[in-house]
Parts: structure tokens; C-alpha cells; sequence
């Protein structure tokens, strides 16, 4: 099969082709698994993590990619699929299933998990494979490429979500507005049709975005909201904005971080907390790590009924390389996501 391969840890600015096209053997399915014939994979800023080296892979050689769509093409053992279903892989690639994080449904703690992507092959290739328990039906309303980005930015956004603890009609603000917060801004304004969203960006172009879709408000990440906020979520990978949020922060509230990485730790000293002004008053802060089976289940469904149909820009295979580097650059007009033929 042809795959795209991530042969060394570099950095995007210096080599701008750090994938490189090879021809690897198909993968068998064992043990319950699947295997996937690949039709689309969405490009997500983890994988420039991964070949920068913030989130690096265990081992080099490795294909990358974690949201991946595609249709069953062999089953080993028993499986809820058959040959021809559509499916789709997150994340989440596997857990133990013994651990006590497992038993509870939090199989993203668990010690033993594995990133699709990172830890195994992923989907920037054409066939791959994953154990029937951590695949998913898509819904018919999507194409595959509407599909792909929602595996990754979705579920985690919805995850977030779902860890403020959020109740209708309290206020809700979201720090950083790129794929993953403004789907949750549409997901909140579904699921709690009283509450009032307030927006923090950098960009004027971001917090116009932000007030098309619906938010009550948009201002800059220094600047004090309106009202105070009963959940925060954060996804920066800075400092700065988890201060600024805390400031904003109603008594009892809670600022969830949703970023797999923050800034090298030279830089956590510009966290400075202030206790009084910051945390006093029962504030919470809850970081997310990954996503579990149930966020991507509970999510897609929930996508489909809005429906959340992502703009998507596709690229060839090959030009994965081409989609990374535009990523970094920041030219993005809509999720990229890979057409594998």
C-alpha cells in the first residue's frame, strides 16, 4: 500500500517535506481487528506536534494521521461490522480494558493507551487497521470528508464540553477560536438554547467569525467580558489566556484546558497566579487529555442531528506534506483532510 511516512523529527520551517510517499505492506487484521480501506483523513495540528517533536511518536517510520474514514474490508474474529460498512478512527486507538480508568469509561487515562497516529500507524495511507471496539459507524449526512474532521476537533471540543458541567442558560466562554471552539459554540448553542457564549481571540477576523455564528460577545483575550462566565474553555497553547480567563471567572466556575501541549516551561513562569484574585472564591481548573469511545460515539450523533458540516479543503495523498505546511502557516480555509483514491 502507499503511505505516507514520517521518517524524522524536524522542524516544518527548516524541511519542508518531513512525510515521504513509501510503499509499505497491507496490514492483516488480528484479534477482533478491522481493516480499513482509507478514503479520507483529515490534517490536524497534532500531527505538526508530532513531527516537531512536542508529541513525538515512540519510534520513527511511523504513518501519521487520526481521522480517518473509510469502509471495512476484512474482518478477523467477531465484529458489530461487516465488509463494505463505513467506519471511522479517532484518537483513541486502544486502551487495556482492565485498568480501573477503563471499567469507569475514561479509557483516554488509561496507562496503556495508544494514539492512532502516533503510537500505531494511522491513516495518511491507504489501508489501516484498528480493533472493531474502536471504530465508528458514520452517519449517513456526512461525505467522508465532512466526516474526517470531525473525529478529532469535534469529539474533544464535545468532551470539553461535557467536563464544564455546564447547565442551560449559564454563561460560557471560549479562549482561542479556531476548529475545535467554534464547533463548540454551535454545539452549546443546541444543547443549552439559554446560555450566552462570550468569545476571546487575537484575531478581529476570529471574533467577527465568533458574533456570525451567534456569540453574545467578542473581545480580545485581555479583555474583561461583560458578565462573569460559569465555564471557561481554553485552547491556546499558551499561559497568558488561563490567567485572563480565571480573572473572568464566576465564583464556583470552571475553566477546562483543552491543548495536548502549553508552552516550553521557561515560559510557565509568566503564570503567575495571584490566589485572591484568581482562584479565590471555589474556581476549578480541569485539564482534558484525549477522548474517549463515548465522547466520539455521543458526538457524532449529536453532529448529525445539529447537523455540524465542517468546510473541508482537500488534498491528494501525496500532497500531505503541502497540507502540513499550510497548517503551520496558518492558511486554512476550512479542515484539511486528504482524499485517499
Amino acid at each position: 500500500m502507499k503511505a505516507m511516512v514520517l521518517n524524522q523529527l524536524c522542524s516544518l520551517e527548516e524541511n519542508h517535506t518531513p512525510l515521504a510517499l513509501a510503499d509499505l505492506p497491507d496490514p492483516v487484521p488480528i484479534d477482533n481487528e478491522i481493516l480499513i480501506k482509507v478514503s479520507a483523513c483529515g490534517v490536524c495540528h497534532t500531527e505538526l506536534d508530532e513531527i516537531e517533536g512536542r508529541t513525538p511518536p515512540p519510534c520513527l517510520h511511523v504513518v501519521l494521521g487520526h481521522q480517518v474514514v473509510g469502509r471495512v474490508e476484512k474482518v478477523a474474529g467477531k465484529s458489530v461490522f461487516k465488509i463494505g460498512d463505513r467506519v471511522g478512527v479517532a484518537w483513541i486507538h486502544s486502551a487495556c480494558g482492565a485498568c480501573k480508568f477503563c471499567l469507569e469509561g475514561n479509557e483516554n487515562l488509561c496507562h496503556l493507551f495508544k494514539a492512532t497516529g502516533r503510537d500505531v500507524n494511522g491513516g495518511y495511507a491507504e489501508y489501516m487497521t484498528v480493533a472493531a471496539d474502536f471504530a465508528y459507524r458514520i452517519p449517513e449526512v456526512f461525505s467522508d470528508a465532512e466526516a474526517a474532521p470531525l473525529l478529532c476537533a469535534g469529539a474533544i471540543g464535545y468532551r470539553s464540553l461535557r467536563l464544564t458541567g455546564l447547565r442551560d442558560g449559564q454563561n460560557l466562554g471560549l479562549t482561542g477560536f479556531g476548529a475545535s471552539a467554534h464547533l463548540v459554540l454551535k454545539m452549546a448553542q443546541y444543547q443549552y438554547p439559554r446560555t450566552k457564549i462570550f468569545v476571546f481571540a487575537r484575531s478581529e477576523k476570529e471574533r467577527m467569525f465568533a458574533q456570525e455564528l451567534g456569540a453574545a460577545w467578542a473581545g480580545v483575550t485581555e479583555e474583561e467580558s461583560p458578565e462573569k462566565l460559569d465555564a471557561i474553555i481554553d485552547t491556546t497553547p499558551v499561559w497568558k489566556p488561563i490567567l485572563e480567563a480565571l480573572k473572568n471567572l464566576e465564583a464556583g466556575g470552571r475553566l477546562v484546558i483543552n491543548a495536548i501541549r502549553k508552552e516550553e516551561a521557561d515560559k510557565a513562569s509568566l503564570l503567575q497566579l495571584d490566589y485572591p484574585g484568581h482562584l479565590w472564591l471555589e474556581k476549578e481548573i480541569k485539564s482534558v487529555a484525549n477522548v474517549s469511545r463515548r465522547d466520539v460515539r455521543e458526538f457524532l450523533e449529536l453532529a448529525a442531528k445539529i447537523p455540524i458540516k465542517p468546510e473541508v479543503q482537500e488534498f491528494r495523498l501525496e500532497e500531505a506534506n503541502a497540507a502540513l505546511l499550510e497548517l503551520k502557516a496558518r492558511k486554512i480555509r476550512g479542515a484539511k483532510v486528504l482524499r485517499i483514491e
